[in-house]
């Protein structure tokens, strides 16, 4: 199995683990864009959930965690399942702030 087949293996199989407990979890696998997501649209009692609450796309053979409403390390998380570091982007923080994360890493 190449790289991108496991990296879209991890994510399909991190998301599915996520949304077990909540029988109102909605996954949205796009295969073919790479475009991975967990929604939530429900009511609780006069109250509307509805939201994204995690979004991760794969990008040049990266893994890019473009949006957590959650208490998750996504990254933390992508890593201990063998997504290597260096193949994870914050894509919910600006470009600059990205950059200036890579230098501190370095």
């Amino acid at each position: 199995m190449d790289r991108i087949d496991r990296y879209r293996q991890i994510t399909c199989e991190f998301l599915e683990s996520f949304a077990s407990d909540d029988l109102n979890a909605q996954l949205i696998f796009d295969r073919e864009r790479d475009h991975y997501l967990v929604m939530h649209n429900e009511w609780r009692n006069d109250y509307r959930i509805y939201g994204c609450a995690m979004q991760l796309d794969i990008i040049d053979g990266q893994i890019w965690i473009q949006h957590n409403s959650t208490e998750i390390y996504i990254d933390r998380e992508l890593i201990q399942l063998g997504v290597s570091p260096q193949d994870i982007v914050l894509g919910f923080r600006s470009p600059s702030v990205r950059k200036l994360l890579a230098a501190i890493q370095d």
